[in-house]
């Protein structure tokens, strides 16, 4: 594949300038050694004090420094310069997110190995010679080795059907010549011609608009916006064979490592081999070959966690972003970006289309799409005969369960009427573990994480108490750790593993299974676990949000939300746009089949905008409403906030350095900042968190006034202070 930009092949002499994937504040000056090539995204060893780091060359040097003071590069590794444009975008990064460029610098090279040179092994090809006595064995691997290709002794042996020793008799006869190939295998390539499944005229009419985008090859932001079991995936595959057939390479993002095996499964009908993938469960020798294989533009299609963005694409022409609203998709740790907005900045950067893919859209996304800045294409049916499901919400006051069970009589006995017609069911509550409290009877004592401010959560089947925050966990006293009380400790509210706790009480013959990131660890679990349920393995899932989005389970009829309630209890200014989104979601994974879906929110609230929401169906109007409410007070879209944490081990070391920030807040009438207050977690792993927000117009040149606020400060080693430009979290 062709490189993106052609500048790439100049050759840098004399001094260059070299990110390093530290948090620096830029790139520092080496000399050139006489002889040696450098060119704009070389990777470089350079001296950095005592140690050597590898580096990226950022182009020619600053001058700042004399040439003779300079140190020189040590090394230039044997690998494609990172292209041009993915210089542009790690710059664009660290602008936007108030961050320094080598912290963005260290997401694009964070694969461990992907620099060294490759790992070879030795294979032997045909050569001129023969051996002097030439058996019916040897004449058979001479002749599949004809072909010219390369094979190992072992694959030439398989192919010829002989043993090992006639192929190394070959070879010690000289008819075989070794040569190295690399040892990782090469990814297939997609074929774009494969057929994929018959489209409705709504779909094709969907997906020849996307195709128009990606043959145009120029920058499109384009909302794909179809209801749950509408077919959006089939849809943007045909925008992904677009950019196939034009010999670029495409990136397919998805908001968790759960939704891989379905999809990896649906790509694999469509192209006739999996793409790449890109996660945190790869193994380290993994992780390499993608990235290497991306770079040297062998790797045709990428699917990956929010992560994949940053990999050195020789030639992308096209970002998919599946379930674009998803939360997932925000990195709060280190460098706090939106994968999903920096998404649409890596497009426009390298000039070709992104597909925003979603049943539920983000407000930013969708008031996107309404001021004309997205397309939109809608898919407003479901595929083949599948419709949308009932929804239903259960009043808790007027029809409340059984004193000590939390499922109402109303929604047993729609799970015993699927029972009884071979049908599945689907419990969702986004609480892991039995129970989110745990408590004294005696004096009322809670029991909370000793380097958080939360609560610890019980998880009965392991008999431990654990903190969901900073993984600290203790098993389960037998008293009270503040009165001594023995016997005294109650659970409060229910957790995933008590709802499993009462359906097996409730229905004992019925096949349940708890689908939660506690119980399933890496990519092999979850393609079991939800494999057994295709499989009708399972008659109940109970779960949390790993089930609520991109899976298809023909037989699941009933869905049941325990406490749909839960995600507005929070301050959020999102809380009802998230609650909406993942509910949503969560309902449509019913009746997605021949089978209609009947779907029930258990809810003490049913009159709350969200809840009449999603019973009518009338998602637009809610977006509506959602968009009025926030326009009016300058809240995003139509405003800007950052969050600003400051952080210590020591409490008054803390706030003293928050004092001191509160004082040097640049004044001015464009940007309001509140604060410093402790963070609703104002303990996390140890250390004590305050926090300010930073308001202002959505045309406020916000980032210029943070960097300008924290400039000067000096803040002790012991203190840390985040920023988290358009934040996602409040806590």
């Amino acid at each position: 594949m062709a490189s993106e930009i052609s500048t790439e092949d100049a050759i840098v002499s004399g001094t260059v300038s070299v990110l390093l994937p530290l948090a620096l504040p830029r790139p520092y000056d080496y000399k050139v050694p006489a002889g040696v090539q450098v060119r704009p995204g070389s990777y470089v060893i350079v001296p950095l004090g005592p140690q050597e780091v590898i580096g990226v060359v950022w182009g020619e040097g600053t001058g700042e420094v004399g040439h003779n003071r300079l140190r020189p590069v040590t090394e230039v590794l044997d690998v494609p310069p990172m292209p041009e444009v993915l210089r542009r975008f790690v710059d664009w990064v660290a602008s936007y997110t108030v961050s320094p460029p080598g912290s963005v610098l260290r997401l694009a090279i964070r694969a461990p190995g992907a620099l060294e040179p490759p790992r070879m092994r030795t294979a032997y090809r045909l050569g001129a010679a023969r051996p002097q006595r030439m058996t019916p064995a040897r004449a058979r691997a001479v002749e599949v080795a004809e072909d010219g290709c390369a094979r190992t002794v072992r694959e030439l042996a398989e192919e010829a059907g002989v043993s090992d020793g006639v192929v190394r008799g070959l070879v010690d006869a000289g008819a075989l010549l070794p040569v190295d190939i690399p040892t990782e295998a090469p990814f297939p390539d997609p074929n774009p011609d494969m057929p994929g499944v018959a489209l409705s005229p709504e779909q094709a009419e969907a997906a020849s608009l996307l195709r128009g985008h990606v043959e145009a090859r120029r920058f499109a932001a384009v909302l794909l916006d179809g209801v749950t079991g509408s077919g959006k995936t089939e849809v943007y595959f045909e925008a992904v064979a677009a950019a196939l057939v034009q010999g670029k390479q495409v990136l397919i993002l998805l908001p968790e490592i759960a939704l891989t095996s379905q999809f990896l499964d649906r790509f694999e009908r469509r192209f006739g081999c999996r793409p790449a993938e890109w996660h945190s469960g790869l193994s380290t020798r993994e992780r390499r070959r993608v990235w290497r294989a991306v770079a040297e533009g062998r790797a045709p299609v990428v699917v990956g966690a929010r992560s994949a963005l940053f990999l050195p694409f020789s030639d992308l022409g096209l970002i998919v972003v599946d379930e674009e609203h998803d939360a997932a998709f925000k990195q709060e740790d280190g460098v706090a970006y939106h994968a999903r907005d920096m998404a649409v900045v890596r497009a426009s950067l390298g000039q070709f289309p992104i597909v925003l893919s979603s049943a539920t859209p983000s407000l930013e996304t969708a008031v996107n799409a309404e001021q004309g800045r997205y397309a939109r294409v809608r898919l407003e049916a479901r595929h083949g005969v599948a419709e949308l499901p009932d929804v239903t919400a259960i009043d808790m006051r007027a029809d409340p369960p059984e004193r000590g069970r939390w499922l109402s009589p109303v929604l047993v006995r729609e799970i015993q009427k699927a029972l009884e017609a071979g049908e599945q069911s689907m419990l969702f509550l986004n609480r892991r573990g039995y129970a989110p409290l745990t408590l004294c009877r005696t004096c009322g004592h809670r029991i909370e994480c000793p380097q958080c401010s939360a609560w610890l959560v019980e998880h009965r089947f392991r008999r431990e108490l654990v903190c969901h925050h900073c993984g600290y966990s203790a098993p389960v006293p037998k008293a009270c750790p503040s009165c001594g009380a023995e016997d005294a400790l109650v659970a409060c509210g229910p957790g995933v593993e008590r709802i499993a706790e009462e359906v097996a009480e409730l229905f004992p013959q019925a096949r349940a299974t708890i689908v939660s990131s506690d119980n399933l660890r890496g990519p092999a679990a979850h393609e079991e676990v939800f494999a057994a349920i295709e499989a009708r393995e399972v008659d109940i899932v109970i779960g949390t949000q790993i089930v609520a989005k991109g899976h298809h389970f023909p037989w699941l009829t009933v869905v049941g939300v325990i406490d749909a309630d839960l995600g507005l209890e929070n301050g959020d200014l999102r809380a009802g746009e998230r609650t909406f989104q993942l509910l949503q979601q969560v309902a449509g994974r019913a009746g997605r089949a021949e089978r209609p879906g009947r779907v029930f929110l258990q809810s003490f609230m049913p009159e709350h905008g969200v809840m009449r929401a999603l019973v009518s169906g009338r998602r637009d109007e809610f977006l509506a409403r959602e968009a009025a409410a926030r326009e009016r007070v300058g809240l995003p879209p139509f405003g800007r906030l950052v969050g600003v944490v400051v952080s210590a081990p020591d409490a008054a070391l803390a706030q003293k350095v928050a004092r001191e920030m509160s004082r040097r807040v640049p004044r001015t009438e464009d940007v309001s900042v509140l604060g410093p207050a402790p963070a609703p977690l104002a303990l996390l792993r140890g250390r004590t968190r305050l926090r300010f927000l930073v308001k202002a117009g959505r045309n406020v040149n916000i980032q210029s006034f943070v960097r300008a606020w924290l400039e000067d400060m000096k803040i002790p080693n012991a203190v840390r202070v985040s920023v988290d430009v358009d934040p996602y979290s409040f806590m």
